[in-house]
């Protein structure tokens, strides 16, 4: 989703040029065979799929134009697509499914609730993190970089990918559901069991698209402030993730951030 002004020509005879031409070219890495599974399946072939369907043209065409309009639009361009480019398709264990990127400067960097080191945890990552020191006795690490949950296999996505500077929910309703939706849905097909947190009432609703035969589903209110007090904050669920994955006889995740 690198933001190119001259990358983005409108209907030209063969193909839709779209501003998120160049994040799927940043998901080809998968092609390289270690990132694909049995099934033949990526982000990548998906991602191949979903643009050349109305919505995400339309909704790439959207987002760019709010960018163009002098907007400030989180996380940076090149930044959108980064859950799915740190966490291959087929090393998924866990989904931790938010809302939307944070709406402050330097905050949202494409993993949901993650913010690169050095910047001030946000109130919804300081009580993700108090709930992880109450359930399994983490102390609150010194900055909220997620990377590392991401390279243990835990895809971290919200069910939209932009919004607005300060404007919360801006982008709602303007096709990021439709992609998500797809992309819950595709994990329905990952030959492995995966194990589903969902975050607030925009990532529960999704709990529909999801084969419960197969996939383990924990839910809980979202971790905001406004939410935390209503059944996250004692929801156990990073505990719950690691029993799961040991009854599976697969690696837990180490939820400890490195300094």
């Amino acid at each position: 989703m690198v933001e190119q002004v001259k990358d983005i020509q409108h209907n030209s005879a063969k193909t839709h040029k779209t501003e998120f031409d160049s994040e799927q070219n940043g998901l080809d890495h998968e092609k390289q065979s270690k990132d694909i599974d049995d099934n033949n399946l990526s982000w990548a072939k998906l991602i191949e799929q979903e643009k050349q369907k109305a919505y995400y043209q339309k909704l790439s065409d959207w987002v760019s134009s709010q960018r163009q309009s002098g907007k400030t639009i989180f996380p940076p361009a090149d930044k959108v697509m980064a859950a799915l480019k740190r966490t291959p398709y087929s090393k998924i264990k866990v989904v931790i499914l938010g809302q939307d990127p944070y709406h402050g400067p330097n905050q949202a960097n494409g993993l949901s609730f993650s913010v690169n080191k050095g910047i001030k945890l946000p109130p919804s990552l300081q009580n993700i993190f108090k709930e992880l020191n109450q359930s399994i006795g983490i102390p609150m690490p010194s900055h909220g970089d997620l990377s590392t949950w991401a390279d243990q296999g835990v895809l971290l996505l919200n069910t939209v990918l932009t919004v607005e500077q300060s404007k919360p929910q801006s982008h709602q309703k303007q096709g990021w559901e439709i992609l998500t939706d797809e992309i819950i849905q595709y994990l329905n097909h990952a030959p492995q069991s995966i194990i589903f947190l969902l975050w607030g009432s925009p990532a529960r609703k999704k709990v529909r698209l999801i084969d419960t035969h197969k996939h383990h589903v924990l839910e809980a209110p979202h971790p905001s402030p406004l939410s935390a007090h209503r059944g996250f904050f004692g929801c156990g669920h990073f505990k719950k993730v690691n029993e799961l994955l040991q009854q599976a006889n697969q690696q837990t995740i180490d939820w400890a951030l490195p300094e």
